[in-house]
C-alpha cells in the first residue's frame, strides 16, 4: 500500500472539515479510475483487491457523511466498476448464432449440394450465393428504432450478449440516424467491429508510447476496445465496423441479402466493397482464392470467406441449426503448421471420467498464436502415429479449432526413446481406467475412462466447472481458477453447495474476502453473480448436469421435447433401457436422439447418488419451461409429428424444420401419442402402424394447407 493511500485512510471520516473531504474525494475519484483504467484496460492490477476495496468503502462512507458534497464522477456513479462483465445481458430475439465451416473444395461443394437437397431443387436450377471477406473482429447487433440508434450488444452465446450501447455509440463510422425512406420501423444491423492494420500499428505504438501492454493482434485489440466499462476508453480507440447481416425486422427493403446490403449503404452504414454474387461453386472457389491472395492488400485482417444463400425466402426456408444457419458457411483460411518438441504428455481427465492425453509443447507461434498445448485425441491416435515424449512433432491450427498434432519427425527421433505407454490407472484418484466394451459391436471404446465415479476429485471439479461454464449456469467470476480454490479448500464440493457459498460464508471464521485474491468488494459481486443465476432455462439446466453425449443441442432438444422438468423427470425415472419399455421407446422416439444418449439419460436418472444431488439442487434453483419457438397460433403447436415416404414438393429435412418451427414435436417412429402421419410416396411400414393406431394421416397437399392456415 503507497504512503498517500495509508495518509488518505488514517483520519476517522467524522473527523474531516468540509475542506478535508472535498480533497480527498477529489483523491478518491481520480485514484479509483486510475486503478479502474489500468484494471480493465491493461488487465493487471497496482494494488491488491483489498485495498481496491478499502479505498471504495472509504469514498462511500465519506459521501454517507458528507452529501452536499458528492462529485459527478463519484466512482459510485460510475459504469467502469472494478469487476470485468458488469455488462447488462441482452436477449436477442433472433439468436446471433456461429457459422459451420469449410476447410476444403469439397466440403464447398457439398454445402451447394445439401441445400439443394433440403430445398428440393432440380440439378439445373441455379442457386445464387453472396460471397464476402470474413473479417476477424467481434460481431455486434445493433437496434435502429424508427431509424434511431438505440441499443447494441455483443454476440454472447448467441442468445443473450452484453449491452455495450454507450461504447457502440462512440464509433465514428457509425451513424445515429439511418437515412432513408424504406429505412424499416425496426430493424438490428449485425456486423463486425474491428482494427484496421495501420489504425492497430498506431493504438500499440501509441501504448508502448506510454509504457503500457501491447495488443497481440488487431481482433483481440478490437475485443478488448469494445468491452471497457469506460465508453471513454473506447472512444479512444480507432475501432471500425462493417455490417453484413440483420436480425429482428420489423421489414426488410429487398427480397434478396445483396439487395439488403445495399439497403444499408444507402441508409449510411459501411459496408464490404468486396461483396459479389455468384451461381456456380467453381465461381466461388475462385473468389476464394482471388481473396486469399489480396489478403496482405486489404488493411485488416480476415479469417475466411463467408457464402450466403441470396434469396431471403429460400434463407427462411433453410432456418438454422442449433448453432448455425443453413444457408450460410464459412470457408476457412488454410490451416497453418509448425514444428516442435514435444516435452511431455499430460493425462486430464474430465467431467465423465475420459482420460484425455495433452500434448505439452515447447512454445512455437503458428498464426500469430503462441502453442504450447495441443489435443492429442486418445489411446489410439497415439498409438497409430507412434508419438513420443521427446519427438519433433509437426502441429496443425485451423481458424478456431484447438491445435493439434499431425505426427512426428521420425528421422530426428533419439535412438532411445521409448513408446509412450497409456496410463490404465487415473492420475486423478488412483482407479482403474478402463476401455468400456459395446454391447452391440463388441468392440472397446476409443476412450479409457477412470471408475472412480464421485470419489475422483478431477471429474467433481470439471463438472463444476462445466455447470458454471457460459452455456450453463454462466456465473460471472467463477472461472477455472476460483472453481480449483473453492474446491480445494473445501468450501464447494458440488454444485448445490455454490448456492450455499454465501451463507456459509457468513458463518466462516476465515471468510472468502479474507483469503488472498480477494476482498469484499469482488466477493460481493461474486454472490450476486451467483443469486442472479437462481433461475434458469430448461435447456441450460439439463445442459449443466453434465450428462454424457449431452452436448447444448441435444440439451435444447430434450428441453423442447418434454417442455418442463417435471415432466421430463418423470417421464425418464421411469424408462429403462434394458426392457426397451414404452417410456424409453417415447425418448428415442425423439427426433435427434439415438440409443447411446437415450441410454446415457435413463442411467443418469437411475443412479442414486445424482438423484440425491438433483434434490439438494433444485431447493436453490427455479427451472423456466420452455416457451414454444413460434409467433403466432399454430394448429400443429404442441402435437407429435412423424414422416414417411418422400416428399414431392419439400425434401424431409425441410417438412421437419417447418414443424418444429410452429411448435410441434417430431418423432422418428409411430407411437399411441403420436397425433399426425404425414405420408409422401412410396411409404413404409409407419403407415398401417398409425392405421392401427387410429392416428391421423396427412398427405403432402393436407399439411401443407395445415401449416398455413
Amino acid at each position: 500500500m503507497t504512503v498517500n493511500l495509508i495518509t488518505a485512510l488514517s483520519k476517522k471520516v467524522e473527523e474531516l472539515s468540509d475542506a478535508e473531504a472535498t480533497a480527498e474525494l477529489k483523491w478518491l475519484a481520480s485514484e479509483i479510475k486510475r486503478h479502474n483504467y489500468i484494471y480493465h484496460n491493461y488487465d493487471r492490477s497496482e494494488i491488491a483487491d483489498a485495498d481496491y476495496d478499502r479505498l471504495f468503502k472509504r469514498n462511500s462512507a465519506i459521501e454517507r457523511q458528507f452529501p452536499l458534497l458528492v462529485r459527478q464522477d463519484s466512482p459510485n456513479n460510475r459504469v467502469g466498476a472494478r469487476t470485468i462483465s458488469t455488462f447488462n445481458k441482452v436477449e436477442h430475439l433472433i439468436p446471433m448464432l456461429s457459422l459451420d465451416n469449410a476447410f476444403s473444395k469439397t466440403e464447398m461443394s457439398d454445402f451447394g449440394c445439401r441445400i439443394r437437397r433440403f430445398l428440393n431443387l432440380r440439378d439445373d436450377e441455379p442457386i445464387t450465393f453472396v460471397a464476402e471477406p470474413k473479417i476477424d473482429g467481434l460481431s455486434v447487433s445493433i437496434r435502429y428504432e424508427n431509424g434511431r440508434f438505440v441499443r447494441a450488444a455483443t454476440r454472447g452465446d448467441g442468445l443473450f450478449g452484453e449491452d455495450v450501447t454507450d461504447n457502440v455509440r462512440t464509433l465514428k463510422e457509425l451513424p445515429v440516424q439511418l437515412n432513408g425512406n424504406d429505412v424499416p420501423k425496426v430493424i438490428e444491423i449485425r456486423g463486425e467491429v474491428y482494427l484496421s492494420h495501420d489504425d492497430f500499428e498506431v493504438l500499440n505504438q501509441r501504448q508502448k508510447d506510454e509504457n503500457w501492454k501491447t495488443f497481440s493482434n488487431p481482433r483481440n485489440a478490437a475485443a478488448g476496445s469494445l468491452r471497457q466499462l469506460d465508453a471513454k476508453i473506447t472512444a479512444s480507440r480507432p475501432l471500425r465496423f462493417f455490417a453484413y447481416g440483420w436480425g429482428e425486422a420489423t421489414s426488410l427493403p429487398s427480397d434478396t441479402h445483396t439487395g439488403v446490403v445495399a439497403a444499408f449503404k444507402r441508409w449510411g452504414l459501411p459496408t464490404n466493397l468486396l461483396i459479389e454474387k455468384h451461381d456456380k461453386v467453381e465461381a466461388l472457389i475462385k473468389y476464394y482464392s482471388d481473396i486469399i491472395q489480396q489478403r496482405v492488400l486489404l488493411g485488416y485482417d480476415i479469417d475466411g470467406v463467408v457464402y450466403k444463400v441470396d434469396r431471403i425466402d429460400w434463407q427462411y426456408r433453410l432456418g438454422a441449426s442449433a448453432r448455425a444457419p443453413r444457408w450460410a458457411i464459412a470457408y476457412k483460411l488454410p490451416a497453418e503448421q509448425a514444428i516442435t518438441t514435444l516435452d511431455d504428455i499430460e493425462i486430464q481427465v474430465g467431467r465423465t471420467g475420459a482420460l484425455t492425453p495433452v500434448a505439452k509443447l515447447r512454445p512455437v507461434t503458428v498464426g500469430g498464436v503462441v502453442i504450447s498445448n495441443a489435443t492429442l485425441h486418445n489411446e489410439d491416435e497415439i498409438i497409430r502415429k507412434d508419438i513420443r515424449i521427446g519427438d519433433m512433432v509437426r502441429i496443425q491450427r485451423a481458424g478456431d479449432v484447438i491445435p493439434r498434432v499431425l505426427g512426428t519427425i521420425k528421422n530426428s527421433r533419439h535412438k532411445n526413446s521409448e513408446a509412450y505407454i497409456f496410463p490404465s490407472i487415473c492420475p486423478a484418484c488412483g482407479s482403474k481406467a478402463v476401455r468400456e466394451i459395446d454391447k452391440k459391436t463388441g468392440k472397446a471404446d476409443s476412450i479409457r475412462r477412470c471408475t472412480g465415479g464421485l470419489i475422483c476429485p478431477a471429474q467433481a471439479k470439471e463438472r463444476l466447472k462445466h455447470f458454471v461454464s457460459r452455456n450453463a449456469f454462466d456465473i460471472e467470476g467463477l472461472g477455472s481458477k476460483q472453481i480449483e480454490f473453492l474446491f480445494e479448500d473445501g468450501r464447494v464440493r458440488n454444485p448445490a453447495e455454490l448456492f450455499k457459498l454465501e451463507y456459509n460464508n457468513s458463518k466462516s471464521s476465515q471468510p472468502l474476502e479474507d483469503q488472498k485474491g480477494y476482498g469484499l468488494l469482488s466477493v460481493e459481486k461474486l454472490f450476486a453473480a451467483i443469486r442472479a443465476r437462481r433461475t434458469i432455462s430448461l435447456e441450460r439446466f439439463i445442459y449443466s448436469l453434465g450428462i454424457r453425449h449431452v452436448g447444448e443441442t441435444t440439451a435444447r432438444t430434450l428441453a423442447h421435447a418434454f417442455g418442463d422438468w417435471c415432466t421430463l423427470q418423470k417421464k425418464v425415472a421411469v424408462a429403462d433401457a434394458n426392457v426397451n419399455d414404452e417410456a424409453y421407446t417415447c425418448i428415442m422416439n425423439i427426433e435427434g436422439i439415438g440409443p447411446s444418449v437415450a441410454s446415457a439419460v435413463t442411467d443418469f436418472f437411475k443412479e442414486e447418488h445424482n438423484l440425491f444431488f438433483l434434490k439438494e439442487l433444485l431447493s436453490h434453483v427455479n427451472i423456466n419451461s420452455v416457451i414454444p419457438p413460434f409467433q403466432h397460433k399454430s394448429d400443429i403447436a404442441g402435437k407429435t409429428v412423424a414422416f414417411t415416404g418422400t416428399l414431392q414438393n419439400l425434401s424431409r429435412n425441410e417438412a421437419k424444420a417447418q414443424a418444429i418451427r410452429q411448435g410441434a414435436k417430431v418423432v422418428s417412429s409411430i407411437s399411441k401419442n403420436t397425433d399426425y402421419l404425414v405420408a409422401g410416396i412410396t411409404t413404409g411400414s409407419k403407415l398401417s402402424k398409425a392405421e392401427r393406431f387410429g392416428i391421423t394421416v396427412l398427405n403432402e397437399s393436407e399439411w401443407i394447407s395445415l401449416l398455413n392456415e
